[in-house]
């Protein structure tokens, strides 16, 4: 039977270790988590996945992008992504003022990957993942994990369900990261780390990003004594110095150490504090330029809490202030104000990397050695990628949906010997060797070219006209061919020739001779088949005349 828990319906009291165990596949769909809890009929899901709860979605907590802006921020990230290399080496200013303009809801899983650099470490571990994911596990870890399950983000419609597919992959990427690991073991500030991955992208992709953001992001935060977020807070609180003096004598005063009020900030990277829209844009800053935005996302908080005189007089001690620091106004957490205020924070890498020798110094020098060794921190994308340079093979993009063609795949061309030639070849030499195709008559180019076009059935000339007048001769045979000695200057105007004969002059009163006109009716007249007829006459004409 299944048990009811806070008015819910469990899908199953079984351990998550035997459902996950099971033989059940994990691509099925039963359905979404909420669906099985029964949240069905009057459940109202945000955009984010989350069914209520303070991280839910508000108009108030977020701003909206418009649909166009989300199409080229889109196609420019894709872009990017397919020339990673290229871009992280040449053009990394870029990259990093898109990841502050907010990374598109679609690429960010797959843009997280990369700029983490799980991605690579995902290529250069094939099969680890399911090599883990297949041994069992030491049980005392396996018992702290399955307890800690259901803490996750319990009104996120994939963590809802006690049993469901997201407490399932969160289980998996847990336990795969004890046994990657265990010497470090599980810590629960893990947990919602691995769940803010797995709400973007599968769980061997969670896993390798969870490693990358424990190994190189915040190494040592999560091992035993938790000595590197101890000292990350001494950090805290020196900046806290230079950049707002008055909060820093606040909580000297009331000897506040920052390991109270910071260790869920810095620990679980704000997924549990900010509203879910603000969470998203943090991380899009967080894993492009590393640590230092969780120390300036600390920084704007204090600084709104406590930053004036009128607030301060509302704490008068430390249980006040602690208050106030759980309970931040929204205000301070909206999405806009937030991400500006952030990027206005003069802290860079080079002020965290000076003030954590200043308490490295001062740690040993009070405390001694640190009892666990961790790797050092690399801030951002740009440093892991220069710490291991990855190949064009790591980069490239594999991809989710593979369609299978109808059409049959192309045969191999067969390896040719020495000096044989292909049967393509041969079929063009053969080609070349044929005669050319006999050209089409061209139709006659006498008629002009604002006629219409002739009737083929019509002759071209009207056989009962003569060529031309049979009783003129074909010229005066007194006259010679031509002028021996021609002048230009002292020529005379000839007068014109009618069928080689003069005109007579004719006296000033006399009207002149008959000049036809545009307004001439018997011009426009005239057939095609007529106008042919007459350039055929005059060009006889003036054939015969010249022989």
């Amino acid at each position: 039977m299944a048990k009811i828990e806070n008015g819910r319906k469990s899908a199953d009291s079984r351990s998550i270790r035997t459902i996950s165990s099971s033989h059940m596949d994990d691509e099925s769909s039963l359905g979404s988590d909420s669906e099985i809890n029964g949240f069905t009929n009057d459940r109202h899901t945000d955009k984010y996945g989350f069914i209520g709860g303070a991280q839910q979605y508000s108009e108030e907590s977020a701003q909206d992008v418009p649909p166009e802006v989300l199409r080229q921020r889109e196609v420019k990230w894709l872009d990017m992504l397919s020339n990673w290399d290229k871009w992280m080496v040449k053009r990394h200013k870029k990259v990093r003022l898109r990841c502050q303009k907010g990374i598109p809801p679609s690429l960010r899983g797959r843009a997280w990957l990369y700029l983490s650099g799980g991605k690579v470490k995902r290529e250069q571990n094939r099969g680890k993942f399911e090599e883990l994911d297949s041994q069992a596990g030491d049980p005392k870890e396996l018992d702290v994990i399955e307890k800690d399950l259901h803490r996750q983000f319990p009104f996120h419609e994939m963590f809802v369900s006690r049993g469901g597919h997201g407490q399932q992959d969160l289980f998996r990427v847990l336990k795969a990261y004890t046994l990657y690991r265990p010497e470090e073991g599980y810590c629960q500030a893990q947990a919602p780390i691995a769940a803010v991955l797995l709400m973007h992208m599968p769980a061997e992709d969670a896993f390798w990003g969870l490693v990358q953001i424990c190994e190189k992001y915040l190494p040592g935060y999560y091992s035993a004594g938790l000595e590197a977020i101890q000292l990350d807070g001494e950090i805290l609180y020196a900046l806290t110095r230079r950049v707002s003096p008055l909060v820093y004598r606040h909580l000297e005063k009331h000897k506040m150490e920052p390991i109270l009020y910071m260790t869920e900030w810095f620990m679980c990277a704000f997924s549990r504090t900010l509203p879910w829209a603000s969470v998203l844009r943090v991380w899009d800053m967080f894993l492009c330029d590393g640590v230092k935005i969780i120390f300036r996302v600390g920084l704007v908080l204090l600084k709104c809490m406590l930053g004036t005189r009128e607030k301060l007089k509302a704490c008068q001690g430390q249980y006040e202030t602690m208050e106030l620091l759980r309970a931040i106004e929204p205000r301070y957490m909206q999405e806009g104000f937030l991400v500006r205020e952030v990027l206005e924070v003069p802290v860079s890498e080079r002020d965290v990397e000076r003030e954590h020798h200043v308490q490295l110094k001062r740690w040993r020098k009070n405390r001694g050695e640190l009892h666990c060794k961790s790797p050092p921190r690399m801030h951002g994308a740009r440093a892991i990628m220069a710490s291991e340079p990855p190949s064009r093979q790591d980069l490239r993009q594999n991809p989710t949906i593979i369609v299978e063609s109808p059409l049959p795949p192309p045969q191999p061309t067969p390896r040719l010997k020495k000096g044989e030639k292909s049967k393509e070849e041969k079929s063009k030499k053969k080609g070349s060797m044929k005669k050319a195709p006999t050209v089409m008559e061209i139709p006659n180019p006498y008629p002009l070219a604002g006629d219409p076009q002739r009737d083929p059935q019509l002759p071209l000339r009207d056989p009962q006209l003569p060529l031309r007048d049979p009783q003129l001769p074909l010229r005066d045979p007194q006259l010679p061919l031509r002028d021996p000695m021609p002048t230009l200057r002292n020529a005379t105007v000839q007068q014109p020739l009618v069928n080689d004969t003069l005109l007579p002059n004719t006296p000033e009163d006399s009207p002149p001779p008959h000049q036809p006109t545009l307004n001439d009716q018997s011009l426009l007249t005239v057939s095609p088949l007529q106008k042919s007829t007459q350039s055929l006459s005059s060009i006889e004409a003036d054939q015969d005349t010249y022989l």
